[in-house]
């Protein structure tokens, strides 16, 4: 955490500096002058996944990557906009775009050994879309003064670390009949209900933590890749639209007419549809709600670099 406030820290001097550095470096075979900020800008293609109630692996569920559905792997995108300070500490602001998904189905096989978890059958789908301020600390250029040797270009590679913050927006969803039906208006634990105070309804915009690791490799001096894994921790247990305990189905009508009350009445609770004689008490475990959800990202880079000059 230290690490990203001394570089936001950073971001006036990011902007405003445009002066070259007195003392400054050659890069590629004596061609381009190096300059103490550069700017990047790039895009990247990868993989978005999510960990949330539904679906997982036997036994009770876990934590982590041992909880993970690789088969739910998605494909997710980026564009970025970056600017590095003498190659030790970065930062940028980045626009994610992707979709998450889990399905309780996935516990078929090993159904016996879930506590319900697959029979509880429940499913969902959501966008995603990210927009985050992420700062970046390079320790091989911190640690090891490379600005230091002006007769020498700096190593191609470099292991990172980064943190920040970010604005996200999910919808989950999950289908009936067919059609793909929203979830949050249906407050399917009776969240807004005055019969459960402590369930305030979730909101679908909501800020989040990025913190993940990443690796830097120059190409030349304009192109470099880089590969990121970047794990979000959130505050929120409904990217999936369950949490915590079924409801009484009879309070819905309180609420509900129409369309919206049949809808919610078949997904709040979707154990009939492998089992026509359950019967759900009001109260049974429908999540849990002592783990928040998260999502995470892999994700390939390739950016554009400009502020390095070539030699005259």
């Amino acid at each position: 955490m230290k690490k990203i406030i001394v570089s936001l820290g950073f971001v006036s001097l990011l902007l405003s500096t445009t002066k070259k550095a007195e003392a400054q470096y050659y890069f590629y075979d004596e061609n381009t002058y190096d300059n103490p900020v550069t700017f990047e800008f790039g895009a990247s293609l990868g993989f978005m996944n999510s960990l949330t109630d539904l679906g997982g692996r036997k036994g009770i569920g876990k934590k982590f990557i041992k909880d993970v559905n690789f088969d739910k792997t998605t494909i997710a995108g980026s564009v970025y906009l970056h600017a590095l300070y003498k190659y030790q500490f970065g930062l940028r602001a980045e626009a994610t775009f992707g979709q998450i998904k889990a399905d309780d189905k996935v516990l078929e096989k090993v159904k016996t050994s879930t506590f319900g978890r697959y029979e509880r059958n429940l499913n969902f789908r959501s966008k995603i879309t990210e927009f985050s301020l992420i700062a970046e600390a390079h320790p091989l250029f911190i640690f090891f003064n490379y600005d230091d040797e002006y007769d020498k270009a700096p190593p191609r590679f470099s292991p990172y670390l980064l943190g920040g913050v970010g604005f996200f927006s999910f919808k989950p969803q999950t289908q009936l009949g067919g059609q793909w039906v929203d979830l949050q208006p249906l407050s399917t634990e009776g969240q807004g209900f005055l019969e459960y105070p402590d369930r305030q309804q979730y909101k679908l915009n909501q800020l989040n933590i990025p913190l993940g690791l990443g690796f830097k490799y120059e190409l030349n001096s304009q192109f470099n890749v880089r590969a990121e894994f970047i794990y979000r921790k959130l505050n929120t247990d409904y990217l999936d639209d369950v949490s915590t305990e079924y409801v009484d189905p009879t309070i819905y009508a309180n609420y509900f007419t129409g369309a919206k009350l049949t809808n919610a009445l078949l997904l709040n609770d979707r154990q009939y549809e492998l089992n026509p004689g359950h019967v759900t008490t009001p109260g049974d475990q429908r999540g849990n709600a002592s783990n928040n959800d998260a999502y995470f990202t892999f994700n390939l880079k390739i950016g554009y670099v400009f502020g390095r000059e070539k030699i005259k």
